[in-house]
């Protein structure tokens, strides 16, 4: 069997200046996929709008957000690289790939809804009917993302993604530019989702996305599943 290519797009975005406040990459939802991926014998390359150093949000490395997975990655030199070295969106070709895959943080929020090479990428990838995967707060890469006849791509489809009950929860309103629940529903989306923390995705042809940090194995599992790699 040819091995399976996924790109999993992370953000640049690493402080949130107005409040002083560092923010990133939700670590969580990086490596638990990640290691899924590739022990599915999936080949990964990790990009990023600036390429170079994508960074982490420090509280995800807190302790209390800790997973078998993240303690995996602070161990993992290879895997760390690929975070340290990521290659400039603007260099990507979507026809290397077999899907896209985007990990949340508050980071995604700021520097992905309107980045060209994101928004082209995304576009691109559901055309020629790849699986387009998004989790947590990453689903706000697809805000101004467009179908063919140049609707927004998620009128009228299932998605979830982080909730307005969640973001309150966290204490966290302040890091977003927007609400991603209400973004997510002003573009037509049928916004779907689980009990606030618990592990829920859900896909719609080849759109999957993920409500919360919890969700990225679903996530995952769903990509890998499309990907025709599971029994």
């Amino acid at each position: 069997m040819e091995t399976k290519k996924v790109l999993i797009v992370v953000t640049s975005f690493g402080e949130i200046k107005d409040i002083g406040k560092k923010t990133g990459l939700w670590i969580e939802e990086f490596a638990t996929p990640y290691y899924k991926l590739i022990e599915s014998g999936i080949e990964v390359t990790v990009a990023s709008p600036e390429g170079g150093k994508a960074p982490i949000d420090p509280r995800s490395e807190q302790p209390e957000f800790s997973t078998p997975a993240v303690e995996r990655f602070q161990n993992d030199a290879e895997a760390k690289e690929r975070l340290n070295q990521t290659v400039k969106l603007a260099d990507v070709n979507a026809d290397d790939y077999d899907a896209v895959f985007y990990p949340g943080g508050h980071g995604p929020m700021w520097d992905l809804p309107d980045n060209p090479y994101s928004i082209s990428l995304i576009e691109t990838f559901y055309r020629q009917g790849k699986p387009v995967a998004l989790v947590c707060h990453a689903p706000a890469a697809l805000k101004n993302v467009k179908d063919q006849n140049g609707e927004p791509l998620i009128n009228g489809k299932q998605v979830s993604g982080f909730t307005n009950t969640e973001e309150t929860a966290g204490q966290s309103i302040e890091q977003a530019p927007f609400l991603l629940e209400d973004m997510l529903k002003e573009k037509g989306a049928v916004y779907v989702k689980g009990a606030d923390w618990e592990a829920y995705a859900v896909q719609d042809g080849t759109l999957i996305t993920g409500q919360n940090p919890a969700s990225a194995a679903l996530v995952a599992d769903k990509i890998i599943a499309a990907l025709s790699l599971v029994d």
